[in-house]
């Protein structure tokens, strides 16, 4: 499936990674679960690959897979002098890696709408190797201010369904409460306006002052 807001505005996205969880709440939530330190990680859907680098700093290995052929340009140009990263073009459901490969798999808003992304799912499991884990973060639109948000753009997501399929999968929830800190107005109308349509996009403008949001997610996991 596409994904608008990066492939259209990788520039804008770049921004928005920036701003996402500065207190660094999601690594952490990760590590207690599974550290990659001396790792082989596999960061799916990698993007321009914003998080490459904060990875390659502990594992062994990383690996990016991204489908879209700029962004996966981009990450290889960002870790062109990081010796323990390679990317690779590839979909979720096609992984061009062996079997029993990897430790610790990353998938970030790749997978938040559940049903449809069996075939990934299945592949990240052939992928996996025994001891390690996987992470899927999401959004959780059941709370926080930009869980409503969420919502108000995208009425037909069912977060109970979600809930559903990710625990018939065999994954456990960490709920978490992160935010979005931009450094100036500019910088969070752009990512607003990427994020939303633009008339729900002028409408949280209006509505919200300053240049924080409150931003709950779901943090999906399950050992291998």
């Amino acid at each position: 499936m596409p994904s608008p807001n990066i492939w259209n505005s990788p520039h804008v996205y770049e921004i928005e990674n920036r701003a996402v969880d500065p207190d660094g709440t999601l690594d952490s939530a990760m590590r207690a679960i599974r550290p990659w330190a001396g790792s082989t990680v596999l960061d799916v859907g990698c993007g321009t690959g914003f998080h490459l680098p904060e990875f390659a700093r502990e594992a062994a290995k990383v690996i990016g897979v991204e489908p879209h052929a700029e962004l996966a340009a981009a990450a290889r140009q960002r870790v062109c002098d990081v010796p323990n990263v390679t990317v690779r073009m590839g979909a979720a459901q096609a992984l061009p890696l062996p079997d029993a490969s990897v430790d610790v798999v990353h998938a970030r808003w790749a997978y938040f709408f559940g049903p449809g992304c069996e075939p990934g799912l299945t592949e990240l499991e052939r992928v996996g190797r025994r001891g390690g884990a996987i992470f899927i973060i999401d959004n959780d639109a059941t709370r926080s201010t930009f869980g409503g948000w969420f919502l108000r753009g995208l009425p037909s997501y069912d977060p109970a369904a979600v809930e559903r399929f990710w625990t018939r999968r065999g994954f456990r929830r960490e709920p978490l409460t992160i935010r979005w800190s931009f450094g100036d107005r500019a910088d969070f109308e752009s990512v607003l306006r990427i994020e939303f349509p633009a008339d729900l996009a002028a409408e949280l403008l209006r509505e919200h002052p300053g240049l924080e949001v409150d931003y709950a997610v779901n943090l999906w996991w399950r050992y291998l």
